[in-house]
């Protein structure tokens, strides 16, 4: 019959979206750079808004289609697979976003500046009069997170042998850590003993931790986004990719954390007054 499917993959129907998404983001940007220049240009607000409103808008509506299609079927085998790779890539670039963040971090401890009075070829340089106490509320975060990627796996074993209930205990239980992790970071921002700026050790400091805290916000979403489709009977124990792909996101983010409680909290604030 004309236009009989026989083939395992997914042809899209023509979507606006993708054209939305790639003028949200550059009017996004272009807010960016119009508010870190606000002293010399206006506007940035309006554009900036319009920008994230997009971002936003598409980010609901592309990712209901996906799962719309999902619901339909239209996510074969071949298709789930493709999805898999999509979902690595992405990690992947975001893993090299933070080894970004390291290895500015490592240049600056291991290379520091002489010509400054600020730094005094010394790391943590000569402004900082006192750093974190890596085992006070960083020690407590990187146990909430350890403990969110157990309650998230046990949630995806339960899943796998079809116990709904159980995969609703272990999503709510992760999700309430991550909201407990977010709240002590911003806590621990409130009393840090040093601002934003000003030499290396807290622009590196706030940039790295404030990026992946940034990535604890967006995989919080996530799974919030996983409790409402569970709740809706979406997920099946042979079919549930949009899980996997938030349970992916979050053990990246357990995992980069671990490095910056070692490199950032431990190693980068050794031999300093303790706050």
């Amino acid at each position: 019959m004309a236009g009989a499917k026989n083939h395992d993959y997914h042809i899209l129907p023509p979507d606006i979206w993708p054209l939305i998404a790639s003028i949200s983001a550059l009017t996004f940007t272009s807010g960016m750079v119009l508010f870190m220049h606000r002293d010399t240009m206006s506007g940035w607000p309006i554009v900036l808004g319009l920008g994230i409103a997009g971002l936003i808008a598409t980010f609901f509506s592309w990712f209901y289609n996906i799962v719309k299609e999902a619901q339909a079927g239209d996510h074969t085998p071949v298709v789930q697979l493709h999805l898999r790779y999509g979902m690595i890539l992405f990690i992947a670039s975001e893993v090299m976003f933070f080894v970004g963040w390291f290895w500015a971090w490592f240049d600056f401890a291991l290379f520091p500046s002489e010509l400054s009075d600020v730094i005094g070829g010394v790391f943590p340089p000569k402004a900082i009069e006192a750093v974190m106490d890596p085992f006070d509320l960083p020690l407590l975060n990187t146990m909430i997170l350890l403990c969110s990627g157990t309650t998230l796996t046990w949630a995806h074993h339960r899943l796998i042998h079809g116990d709904r209930e159980g995969l609703k205990q272990g999503l709510w239980l992760t999700i309430l850590l991550g909201l407990l992790f977010s709240t002590i970071q911003a806590y621990e921002y409130m009393h840090a003993p040093f601002g934003f700026g000003g030499n290396t050790y807290s622009s590196g400091f706030y940039m790295a931790t404030g990026f992946h805290g940034f990535h604890v916000i967006v995989g919080t979403i996530f799974l919030i986004v996983c409790l409402v489709r569970t709740y809706k009977g979406h997920f099946t124990p042979k079919q549930h990719f949009g899980f996997e792909a938030a349970a992916w996101y979050w053990h990246f983010v357990d995992v980069v954390w671990l490095f910056l409680f070692v490199v950032v909290y431990i190693w980068g604030g050794w031999g300093a007054p303790i706050h």
